[in-house]
């Protein structure tokens, strides 16, 4: 860093990625300023600047005994431990150590007393949210949704007869005579402990929404193009299995969109606006991609205009819309996404975005990250007389 930076952070204070501190005599608060950086997009602590961006100024001896501080916190006061880099700045008005805290690559990180900070504006928080550490020892692959055990589950919420006929028609090769449902569904990873964890229920539990009664889908079909029409068309909280909730939510579609008849004859139904296979790959992923920490069902909602599929969860880790359609993909729900090739129609190599898209053109992707949400937007054609 150039003095002329240096003299330009000071003069802004501080901020998301600028911390100022006038001194620092324990590592284990300099450690948690590190965990909250690392936690967050990384930044950089002025050592002997105060909070009001004054030049404090630090000795040759301040130096060496901070930056074995430095050392201190960033190895045995974090965990994982970082590597940090100093610079020592000289001014007239005294020494600045400049620490630079990468953006952590293995999250979450905690210190010595295994507490999770991350930056809020200019100061840190300490994370206590359940949801929220959920959520960011899954960006870090430590835990997936799915896995999470249903409270209060067992294997008699299974639907025997789908889940038997499932099981002879995938593994006709196996012998199983001899085994308990409860046994094969634990080789499954379907079931631990006597629990069914999200996955084998939302897949196999005859009314999964017993148990988990936000994962629905809520369907409304306006008459305009405004969310805030007092009136509606048609509306439907859509519960089941996954495979029940994707057929009945692609019938709701159909059934409020034109369908047109093209070349076909007089008795036949027509051919759907919008193509089938955008409906089937776009419904599909909001169902197997959606974050299941967020309790909140997925919303689709059908206007004069448009079509939202709005899906809990934005993008996984680094993923971008960009990324997206190229084919790029991050496996959310693992287990969910193993067994929904076997039930749904969808193939899990990261093609089906790519599919929509070639099939019809129009078709919107927004991450609101703020809200935690990923929306697709289908365009409708406009009604020509």
């Amino acid at each position: 860093m150039e003095i002329e930076e240096l003299l330009r952070i000071m003069t802004h204070g501080e901020d998301s990625k600028h911390q100022f501190k006038a001194n620092v005599t324990r590592s284990e608060s300099l450690a948690q300023e590190m965990v909250a950086f690392s936690n967050s997009q990384g930044g950089i602590v002025l050592i002997g600047v105060s909070d009001h961006g004054a030049i404090s100024g630090l000795t040759s001896d301040d130096m060496g005994r901070i930056n074995q501080l430095v050392s201190n916190a960033a190895t045995e006061h974090m965990r994982p431990p970082i590597s940090p880099i100093t610079q020592n700045l000289s001014l007239p008005d005294g020494m600045v150590m400049v620490v630079f805290v990468p953006k952590g690559i293995s999250k979450p990180y905690m210190d010595k007393s295994l507490h999770v900070y991350v930056k809020s504006g200019a100061d840190k928080r300490k994370v206590t949210a359940r949801e929220e550490l959920q959520r960011m020892f899954q960006a870090a692959a430590l835990v997936h949704a799915d896995q999470i055990p249903v409270n209060a589950s067992s294997v008699d919420d299974v639907d025997s007869d789908f889940f038997d006929a499932f099981f002879e028609r995938e593994f006709p090769e196996l012998d199983v005579e001899n085994i308990s449902r409860a046994q094969l569904l634990e080789n499954m990873n379907l079931l631990h402990r006597g629990q069914l964890n999200i996955c084998g229920a939302l897949l196999f539990a005859k009314k999964p929404q017993n148990r988990l009664p936000a994962f629905i889908v809520k369907a409304v079909s306006f008459p305009g193009v405004d969310i805030e029409d007092e009136q509606y068309l048609d509306s439907q909280d859509i519960t089941g299995k996954l495979s029940d909730i994707y057929q009945k939510v692609r019938g709701f579609v159909l059934a409020n969109i034109r369908h047109q008849q093209n070349d076909r004859g007089f008795n036949s139904l027509g051919e759907p606006e919008i193509p089938h296979i955008v409906l089937e790959e776009l419904l599909v992923n909001a169902l197997i991609h959606r974050d299941y920490f967020v309790s909140a069902p997925v919303k689709v909602f059908v206007f004069a205009d448009r079509i939202e599929i709005i899906s809990p969860g934005h993008l996984p880790n680094s993923l971008t819309i960009e990324n997206v359609k190229m084919g790029n993909s991050n496996f959310r729900n693992p287990i969910l996404a193993s067994f929904a090739a076997r039930i749904l129609p969808y193939r899990g190599i990261g093609s089906g975005i790519r599919r929509a898209i070639k099939a019809y053109s129009k078709i919107e992707f927004i991450d609101e990250r703020d809200a935690n949400t990923f929306k697709v937007i289908i365009w409708r054609s406009k009604v020509t007389q």
